[in-house]
């Protein structure tokens, strides 16, 4: 039976986390938990914790901490048995502690990626809203201008990824997510990579993400609380 890895990718917007993220899931069997994926979804289907996130949502606001947990900490009581990685969550020393006493993660990656390569990935960065499909219009453009490949529906760009507003994400991002790439390092799980471009990160990753699957203690289980 295969070793169960439970990991979680950390990295500011532009960073390439998603791409990253689907590369590991597909090459390794790991099952991609994306934090966005489950807002849309709370929300489309009006459940507590999707309904107190839209009131923030709509606001422009971040989802606060405790409405986070409760939709992602329930999620990963149902995945005992599988191996998986988070994309989006943890953001905070709070979600991280909220998952520490859940599951002791075995790998964190943390991407560094020069201020430049952000502001130019996320000025050509635009989103389809309900699906939360992403398209870089210098490497990833929509077949269509302007268009959703799949519902041909209008894509936006987000007021936060223009570049004026940038600068003041990235500062928010660092002060976030310093306390929780610091928590990871010293639990001897955090791996960094730096770089500008994700293709060139990427063997280094494949070659952890090789070694730590076959180096699992077997029967790796998560630490639940009583």
């Amino acid at each position: 039976m295969a070793k169960l890895l439970r990991a979680a990718v950390l990295g500011p917007p532009g960073s390439g986390k998603g791409t990253i993220c689907k590369r590991i899931a597909q090459s390794f069997g790991l099952q991609y938990l994306s934090s966005g994926h489950f807002l849309r979804e709370g929300i489309a289907a009006n459940t507590e914790a999707g309904v107190l996130a839209k009131t923030y949502i709509d606001r422009g606001m971040l989802v606060p901490d405790q409405v986070m947990t409760r939709l992602m900490l329930p999620k990963l009581e149902q995945l005992q048995n599988h191996s998986w990685l988070l994309d989006g969550f943890p953001r905070t020393l709070t979600q991280a502690q909220a998952l520490n006493s859940l599951y002791q993660m075995d790998l964190v990656i943390s991407l560094n990626i020069p201020y430049e390569t952000l502001k130019e990935r996320l000025s050509d960065r635009w989103v389809h809203p309900s699906s939360g499909r992403v398209y870089n219009m210098g490497f990833n453009p929509p077949r269509v201008q302007g268009k959703d490949d799949i519902t041909g529906e209008p894509l936006i760009q987000h007021d936060d990824d223009k570049p004026e507003a940038l600068m003041a994400r990235l500062r928010h991002y660092k002060e976030l997510a310093k306390p929780v790439i610091d928590l990871y390092k010293s639990q001897g799980v955090l791996h960094s990579f730096s770089g500008t471009e994700t293709d060139k990160i990427w063997p280094y990753i494949n070659s952890l993400l090789s070694t730590k699957m076959h180096t699992q203690p077997s029967g790796a289980h998560p630490n639940q609380t009583p």
